[in-house]
């Protein structure tokens, strides 16, 4: 099968340092207007993965995402998100850049290029194959990740990736592979551009319909989320209000009850069938 890295050719625009700042706006914005195009043609792909993802953490398993440089940082991203939102233990989602935590800020030279640290640092983990490993790299070529995944094959861990080039090492080696063809970038070589926004917006799918599926929504509501500022607080508050039909004050006594709007509205018709 022919692999052509889509994410390396030139770019459809040519002398960038010409154009005005509003050239520059508009064409940016043109090009972004493609990637939830891209990213719909690839929804078949997502669900099948999502599916896995959801039997696995039903049954006690661990979502990993690994990558590097942009790609690294959206899963860490993402996976932080998790338990704020949706109220689950940091170690249900972990993010892991090559690098290791000081390359979300500053880039480690050489690091994606290893062909066993990927493996190493899934280990520290004692990953096994209770879980679900998702290798995210624009071009799909990151030997930090292929090799991480190929390595999980051999043990048996489920496999799947993100990647923004049709048949690339990554996507042939991920068993669930997800690729969102976003074509050439609009700085030629950019990946943390189209290919980055459409990581983001694959990535939020993921886990948001998986924790939709384990449980973790109500409604349209992120009833587990953590209470974790005042914002969130008076949100929980009017979820409560709207929920059971309480007065404001007596919502907010029920969430510094009970520390959730889910126990808070559980507990409040526990009682009232009493």
């Amino acid at each position: 099968m022919s692999f052509i890295k889509t994410t390396e050719q030139d770019s459809n625009y040519n002398h960038l340092e010409k154009m005005s700042v509003s050239a520059l706006l508009t064409s940016i914005n043109n090009e972004d207007k493609t990637v939830p195009l891209a990213v719909e043609n690839a929804l078949p792909q997502i669900e099948i993965l999502v599916n896995k993802i959801v039997i696995k953490l039903k049954q006690g398993g661990r979502l990993f995402y690994i990558g590097a440089g942009t790609s690294g940082r959206l899963g860490i991203l993402d996976a932080s998100e998790c338990p704020p939102t949706f109220g689950v233990p940091h170690e249900l989602v972990i993010g892991l850049i090559a690098g290791g935590d000081s390359a979300i800020r500053k880039a480690v030279e050489f690091a994606e290029d290893s062909e066993t640290q990927g493996w190493k640092d899934l280990n520290a983990y004692n990953i096994s194959n209770n879980d679900v490993v998702v290798g995210i790299a624009a071009s799909g070529t990151t030997p930090y990740v292929v090799s991480a995944l190929k390595a999980c094959n051999q043990n048996n861990i489920t496999t799947g990736c993100i990647t923004c080039n049709h048949n690339s090492p990554l996507s042939l080696t991920a068993k669930f592979p997800i690729e969102v063809i976003v074509g050439p970038e609009f700085v030629t070589g950019s990946s943390r551009m189209k290919a980055g926004t459409a990581q983001k917006l694959v990535l939020n799918m993921i886990t948001t319909s998986s924790m939709i599926q384990l449980g973790h929504v109500k409604g349209n509501k992120m009833v587990d989320m953590q209470l974790s500022n005042n914002k969130l607080v008076d949100r929980g508050t009017k979820m409560i209000m709207k929920e059971i039909n309480v007065s404001e004050t007596e919502a907010l006594k029920l969430l510094n009850q009970y520390k959730s709007v889910r126990n808070a509205i559980k507990n409040h018709n526990d009682e009232r069938r009493k």
